[in-house]
């Protein structure tokens, strides 16, 4: 919970007491305390899942901030895991993309099982913003967690084409499967390439 003179942008405060929260194995937030279910109704493989050791493994990424707030990162069914064994939480990259390319609606990173990340750029974009940005953030991040090829789609992902949930969030498998020629292409490409 926030505490009002502590407010941390992007961050929500510490467990309050009587709760208690850590990170697990890949950043996973997990939280024990009263507030916890006791598990699923007559599902006790996914209760067994869901709660291990009286910790709950909520699927969140998470990191704490040097504040003590916490911050959640991503999801871990999201995690892209190249073939490097690089693990990458999609939805800071391409949520930062997003904010950088004038036009942009929607940013998808793809490079599960693959040796580099490529991005789908949604909405009204031009090739050299798109480029000009994506160079920019490939150069503060490690190469692993660089996207080395991008497809502009002028068209925005929407609930109608099945690649939205109702609430608005990307339906990634959906998204894959509707894109698979242009990802391709972007693979078959060199590493250097500059966008399609």
């Amino acid at each position: 919970m926030d505490h009002p003179e502590h407010v941390e942008p992007g961050a929500v405060g510490p467990a309050i007491p009587g709760i208690e929260m850590k990170l697990g194995e890949g950043n996973e937030i997990l939280v024990r305390g009263p507030n916890i279910f006791a598990g699923y109704w007559n599902r006790p493989e996914e209760t067994a899942k869901a709660l291990e050791s009286g910790w709950f493994h909520t699927g969140d990424q998470g990191e704490l901030t040097p504040a003590g707030n916490w911050r959640i990162i991503g999801r871990l069914k999201n995690l892209l895991i190249l073939n490097s064994g690089h693990n990458i939480a999609p939805e800071p990259i391409e949520e930062e993309l997003a904010r950088a390319i004038p036009g942009a609606q929607q940013v998808v990173l793809f490079g599960n099982a693959r040796s580099y990340l490529v991005a789908l750029v949604t909405g009204p974009v031009e090739q050299e913003q798109a480029g000009a940005a994506i160079a920019k953030l490939n150069a503060a991040l490690p190469h692993y967690r660089q996207i080395r090829a991008w497809h502009i789609e002028p068209q925005p992902l929407t609930i109608e084409s099945g690649s939205l949930t109702a609430n608005g969030k990307l339906r990634r498998e959906a998204i894959a499967a509707h894109f698979r020629e242009a990802i391709e292409t972007m693979y078959a490409s060199s590493a250097a390439r500059k966008g399609t």
